[in-house]
């Protein structure tokens, strides 16, 4: 029992046997959540930073350092392009962040955001062999006001470090400036996770369960509860995939997106979504329930729930109904209660339920792709082909109503992703390098493994400590009784 404890396996073996699921998803949030504050402090963090160059001898600091590293830096300044061969700027990415929108808990401070991003960093390096460093600024005024132009000179400042750049829970409308306006000045990838990792992982589950369910993007009615960053994006990745955008709707909290919302039009800031009021809901539907009665797809990134998606809407849409709950740490409506509604496909950000819409899938393979390619950027046509490779993964594996995107555990998944990636980065011409499909695959595999092996050697040498099982018991303990008391 303490193995599995340790590896927070068979949990369902702690709860009362009268439990219901509502109540075991409440202790299974609760739990997570204090066992991340207890371990946090006792690893201190997550991340280190550890060489990866050999010290033979005292003498081989004057190989790593000087005299001898003075040689580095004078070819560097001769070819700029010698920096992502003779440092480690080819395999490092900067997880950049402001915190004014982290996860569910909305502006965390200036700092708040280090243990998402230390998380990211922890995800790339174990999934994909990616050194990430975790950077948290204060790009805020004097009256606490996060200015976009701050984040977006400091990425410029740091591009000449770092081999791509993650930005990360940064607030609407500063999130969408930023990115375009790093991504039109920096020769590195800028990706922003928050929109474009989710959307491509989104469309990869939506290409899957329309093959369940025999229905195609061009035919089907799409509604999406929500209209921040991630769902803008998964709205452009739509109308790429053929969606017909008069069948595209957009709710936000003030109701449906159309040519006649003039609060988008008279803000600059928030020019996807004017676009998209141009394009979508021509019947200028204004209400959740009206534009899901007869829809095919609802993906809902928006208020966590549990009550934020009604039963009742999910059992006015159409026959095998898809329906994508994707808001953490609680998604807008459980799963079992959307299925005893009537849907016939469900996904949330979850891991505890069945078919998890997690970010997590797409940017290691995606980021790493575009590293070994020394790619410039990466394009739409790259996140699409991302959304297709894990698609195709999934879909050779084995497709299901409850397996319709791959697991975080099939570490193949990444380098399969970073080669389908890094052919479409060569093909889009962004490329500086380039790699045939099986040489990216190879060299993915082969980090993932070298990384499983380092962290495995650290807790086998006690290096990584091993934490009190019997702490993990008493803390799953008292968040039963909190949650059933």
């Amino acid at each position: 029992m303490e193995i599995d404890l340790l590896k927070l396996n068979n949990l369902d073996e702690y709860y009362p046997k009268n439990i219901n699921e509502e109540q075991k998803a409440k202790i299974q949030t609760l739990f997570y959540k204090q066992i991340s504050l207890v371990m946090h402090d006792f690893y201190k963090g997550k991340m280190q930073t550890i060489p990866k160059a050999p010290v033979y001898g005292f003498n081989w600091f004057n190989v790593w350092y000087t005299p001898g590293v003075s040689s580095i830096s004078t070819t560097i300044r001769d070819d700029i392009e010698k920096s992502f061969s003779l440092s480690n700027r080819s395999n490092t990415v900067a997880v950049v962040s402001d915190s004014t929108r982290v996860l569910g808990d909305g502006d965390c401070g200036i700092a708040g955001g280090l243990g998402v991003m230390e998380g990211k960093a922890f995800l790339m390096k174990y999934l994909a062999g990616i050194d990430a460093q975790a950077l948290c600024i204060n790009n805020r005024d004097k009256n606490g006001i996060p200015v976009a132009d701050k984040v977006i000179d400091f990425v410029k400042m740091i591009e000449p470090s770092f081999g791509a750049v993650n930005l990360e829970d940064i607030s609407q409308p500063n999130c969408y400036k930023i990115l375009d306006k790093c991504q039109e000045s920096c020769d590195i990838p800028v990706w922003h996770d928050d929109a474009q990792g989710t959307a491509c992982v989104i469309i990869a589950g939506l290409i899957n369960a329309l093959k369940l369910t025999n229905k195609t993007f061009s035919d089907v009615s799409i509604v999406l509860m929500g209209a921040g960053a991630s769902n803008t994006t998964v709205a452009k990745l739509l109308l790429l995939n053929g969606v017909n955008p008069e069948r595209l709707i957009l709710i936000d909290h003030q109701g449906g997106l159309h040519s006649e919302r003039y609060d988008f039009r008279d803000n600059k800031e928030y020019y996807l979504q004017w676009d998209l009021c141009q394009k979508t809901n021509p019947k200028k539907i204004n209400d959740v329930q009206e534009a899901l009665i007869g829809a095919d797809i609802l993906v809902a990134l928006s208020k966590p729930g549990p009550d934020t998606v009604k039963p009742q809407w999910i059992k006015q849409m159409a026959e095998k109904s898809i329906v994508f709950t994707c808001a953490n740490p609680v998604p807008e409506i459980y799963p079992y209660s959307a299925k005893e509604a009537g849907a016939y496909i469900v996904a949330t950000g979850r891991g505890d339920f069945p078919n998890q819409v997690n970010n997590s899938l797409g940017f290691p393979g995606i980021l790493k792709g575009a590293l070994l390619t020394r790619s410039r950027k990466i394009t739409n046509n790259m996140a699409l082909s991302a959304a297709q490779s894990l698609a195709r993964y999934a879909e050779n594996k084995n497709l299901s109503p409850t397996n319709i995107l791959p697991l975080m555990n099939d570490l193949e998944v990444y380098a399969y992703e970073a080669a389908d990636v890094a052919t479409q980065a060569i093909n889009d011409g962004v490329a500086r390098i380039n790699l045939c499909w099986d040489e990216v695959y190879q060299q993915t595999l082969s980090d993932i493994k070298e990384t499983h092996k380092l962290i495995d050697l650290l807790m086998k040498e006690n290096i990584i400590k091993k934490p009190d099982p019997s702490l993990i018991e008493k803390i799953l303990k008292e968040c039963i009784n909190q949650v059933i008391s």
